[in-house]
Order: C-alpha cells, then sequence, then structure tokens
C-alpha cells in the first residue's frame, strides 16, 4: 500500500507527540512492507487563500504541488494532528485548502450538478491528539471536527472510508504509550 502520512502538527521544530504518533505509524507501514511518504505541513511554504477566486483558479505554491503529488500516489492517507480550541489547526486547514482545489482534489460538473470527486479509491485514518478524555470529546463535543475533516474535506473530494482514532488525555504516560502501540499496530495494517 502507498501511504500519505500527513504531519499536522503546526510547529517545525518536532518533538511532540503528534511526531511520535507519525513516526511510530510510519515504522510500522515501512516494516509490514508499505510505502510511506511523509507530508510535514509545518515545513511547507505556503500562504492563506483570501478568496473563493484564488481557491478556484490560483496556482498552489511549488511545496503544495509536491504534497499533491504525494496525495495523488498514495491509496491511503494518515492525517495527524493535535486538536486546537477544539479544531484542525489553522496551518493545516490552510494546507487543505491550498492542496485539495478545484482540478485536483474535485473537478467541476454539469449546472445544477455535484462536483466530481477526483480522490475516488483513497481512504484515511485520522489521528487525532487531545488532553481531555476522548471519551468526553466524541459525547459532549459529539467530535465535531474530526466530523467536518471527514464528511465535508476529505469524502467531499471522493476519500472514503475515513476513520478516525481520538486519542485523549495525552498528558498521562500510560495514556501516551497505549496509543503508540495502537498507532503502530495501524501502521501495520494500513489501518
Amino acid at each position: 500500500m502507498n501511504i500519505a502520512l500527513i504531519q499536522g502538527h503546526p510547529d517545525p521544530r518536532g518533538g511532540h507527540f503528534c511526531h511520535a504518533l507519525a513516526g511510530a505509524y510510519a515504522d510500522a507501514a515501512r516494516q509490514a512492507g508499505h510505502e510511506v511518504r511523509v507530508i510535514d505541513v509545518a515545513r511547507l511554504d505556503f500562504a492563506l487563500l483570501r478568496s473563493a477566486a484564488e481557491w478556484e483558479g490560483g496556482a498552489p505554491a511549488e511545496a503544495v504541488r509536491g504534497a499533491q503529488q504525494t496525495i495523488a500516489w498514495a491509496g491511503h492517507l494518515v492525517v495527524v494532528f493535535p486538536l486546537w480550541l477544539g479544531d484542525v489547526p489553522a496551518l493545516l486547514k490552510g494546507f487543505f485548502e491550498q492542496a485539495l482545489r478545484p482540478g485536483f482534489a474535485i473537478g467541476s460538473a454539469a449546472p445544477g450538478r455535484f462536483w466530481k470527486k477526483l480522490l475516488k479509491g483513497r481512504s484515511a485514518r485520522l489521528i487525532v491528539t487531545m488532553g481531555m478524555p476522548a471519551f468526553f470529546y466524541r459525547v459532549y463535543y459529539r467530535a465535531h471536527s474530526v466530523r467536518s475533516l471527514k464528511r465535508n474535506v476529505l469524502e467531499f473530494c471522493g476519500v472514503s472510508p475515513v476513520r478516525s482514532s481520538l486519542i485523549g488525555t495525552v498528558d498521562s504516560a500510560t495514556a501516551r504509550q497505549s496509543a503508540l502501540a495502537k498507532v503502530q499496530a495501524l501502521g501495520r495494517s494500513a489501518g
């Protein structure tokens, strides 16, 4: 399986738990015979979009075009990110706006029809870290931002199925150890 691992933590210095999770997934996947390419969003140079015209007709930055090539190559996308203010970090959202543009991720359709989903045939796994218990985020907040990324971004482009792994209470050493083991198992199975 060809896997594009999108490291969505916005700190380019690394060293965060998201980086450890991404590394554990990638290492386990490679050991199981899968090919993995990493897109480190924090290290890409791109501007935020400021208009619909820019999104529809502008050209993405060279770094984003390289990321698009990796996404096109992959059969499975893995997105690792921390929950910030209850949502996807702004830099990761900006990356998706740049990368998943018309002509690459979606295609125009006849008037009155839905967009064409150009990323069909790919699956995805969202690995999301948070300080609160994952159960609380699922039940009380209904995992709203994860559901939005799944439905309104990835599935909108044709990526399906999109599964998620919510990792809560990341300040706990026990929770971290357990999460690393689970992510390694996901990497081995390309899940």
